[in-house]
């Protein structure tokens, strides 16, 4: 089981604080508890109840040794979901969605494989042999393609979910999840649609403190599951290796 939600701890974060009440999607109403100075309150009992659904979740699909995507491109949001993902060896994408990166995945992966092949040209000497011009030219598309992709290097087939923070800002990403059937975990503020999503963490997605908070709770649960994968992965060459040292 995953550990448990504190609601003092999201509440000493700010992840209660909605959105003004006249921007509020009506579809928020179960997750919401009251209106206070215009503004609408999460019910935080609920939102810790989803964390720790989500965490389940999460956790199992580190531990089988699949990738979550970790989604956001907002100033306050950004620096905070790279840190986490990379703290959890997850891939993320903080700069701008690239179109079709799901849906056309196998473009991207191309890109990426560019990004590769220049690396080998700068390791074996080839890139020397470029003009200035040319050298120049190959930095930037480097440079350029490192920003973009850099943090999905990694990842060679297409994730297993997706980690979405503000559904509104990134609604091109969760369109290509759900095209591809593709889980989507996101949190959503009262201005959102929780329907768009299957694992709904409702949350204050605006302050980078909610953010933070909540982005702990779910790197620290597939941490969880990359570890126990690789304590059974550990056990299992014991296991192997066994019957070799009784011979």
């Amino acid at each position: 089981m995953a550990n448990k939600v504190e609601v003092k701890e999201l509440l000493e974060a700010g992840v209660h604080f909605g959105h003004m009440t006249r921007k509020w999607d009506p579809n928020m109403a179960p997750y919401i508890y009251m209106e206070r100075n215009g503004i609408h309150i999460i019910n935080l009992y609920k939102t810790a109840a989803k964390i720790e659904e989500a965490n389940e979740a999460l956790k199992k699909i580190a531990a089988s040794g699949r990738k979550v995507l970790f989604v956001a491109t907002k100033k306050q949001a950004k620096d905070i979901v790279a840190e986490k993902a990379a703290a959890a060896n997850m891939p993320y994408i903080t700069e701008r969605w690239p179109g079709g990166m799901l849906t056309n995945f196998v473009t991207i992966r191309k890109a990426v494989k560019k990004m590769a092949s220049i690396d080998r040209m700068k390791k074996d000497g080839t890139f020397m042999t470029l003009s200035k011009k040319e050298r120049l030219q190959v930095d930037r598309l480097r440079a350029k393609l490192e920003k973009n992709l850099g943090s999905i290097a990694d990842m060679t087939r297409l994730p297993a979910a997706l980690f979405v923070v503000d559904i509104k800002a990134e609604h091109i990403a969760v369109k290509e999840a759900q095209k591809l059937n593709i889980p989507v975990f996101a949190m959503v503020d009262t201005n959102s649609d929780p329907r768009e999503v299957d694992y709904v963490i409702p949350a204050n997605d605006d302050a980078s403190k909610s953010i933070d908070k909540v982005l702990s709770l779910v790197t620290g649960a597939i941490i969880e599951g990359n570890s126990e994968r690789k304590s059974e992965k550990e056990e299992a060459a014991k296991t192997e290796a066994q019957p070799t040292a009784q011979e």
